[in-house]
């Protein structure tokens, strides 16, 4: 029986992962478990483990007396992660210039080509979702686990603000040409090439999303 709850809890942990990256729930929101759990038709103890789980991500702030929300990632932890992020997946990009064979190459050609249907068809949320599995490719072919534990940490606090990025004004044509390089680089073999044009990519990301919170906080004082 323990095992069926715990694979219970983790059933819902994912489920209301993805919702949350999925934007079901706002940064801030209240996270009501009485209606959750009904929605979902569950019961609430195992709504409560998958909170308990989220909560321990960083995807969930818990207040006592008050209940659970859906984490708001503040400018301040941007500015920490982004740089630590820069370093770890461009060590990923050196060590996969290495490591990746002739096929796997051609295989992460093929979500290059995607990537670039996507940006020339401005479509937003695909080109996230291409542009996430190119990341993820990238530091599965570094072949390094501890890297890959490291950022998958961090990758989830920024996975909550990463895609307003893309609708900064020129923000998708200019990541699109930062994968590009990175991708050149992992083909021709350029382990140090590569690692610059991650971290380069990354740092932007971060730029990109100061950058439309100044804008955003512009609008709202006019």
């Amino acid at each position: 029986m323990r095992l069926i709850s715990n694979s219970l809890h983790d059933e819902v942990a994912s489920r209301l992962r993805d919702a949350i990256f999925a934007g079901e729930f706002a940064p801030g929101s209240f996270l009501d478990e009485v209606a959750l759990a009904s929605q979902w038709a569950i019961s609430r103890t195992p709504l409560r483990e998958a909170l308990k789980v989220l909560t321990a991500e960083g995807l969930v702030r818990h207040e006592p007396r008050r209940g659970c929300f859906v984490y708001q990632v503040t400018e301040q932890d941007l500015d920490d992660i982004f740089p630590v992020i820069a370093l770890l997946e461009g060590r990923c990009a050196f060590e996969a210039a290495r490591n990746a064979s002739d096929a796997e190459l051609t295989t992460l050609d093929a979500l290059h080509t995607k990537l670039q249907q996507h940006a020339k068809a401005k479509r937003i949320a695909e080109y996230y979702n291409t542009n996430y599995a190119i990341h993820e490719a990238i530091i599965a072919l570094a072949g390094n686990r501890w890297l890959a534990l490291a950022i998958n940490d961090l990758r989830k606090i920024v996975r909550l603000a990463r895609l307003q990025q893309l609708r900064a004004p020129g923000r998708l044509e200019q990541s699109l040409s930062e994968h590009m390089a990175v991708f050149a680089a992992l083909k021709a073999r350029d382990s140090e090439g590569a690692e610059a044009a991650m971290r380069t990519h990354l740092l932007r990301q971060r730029a990109a999303l100061r950058e439309l919170a100044r804008s955003q906080q512009s609008r709202l004082a006019s």
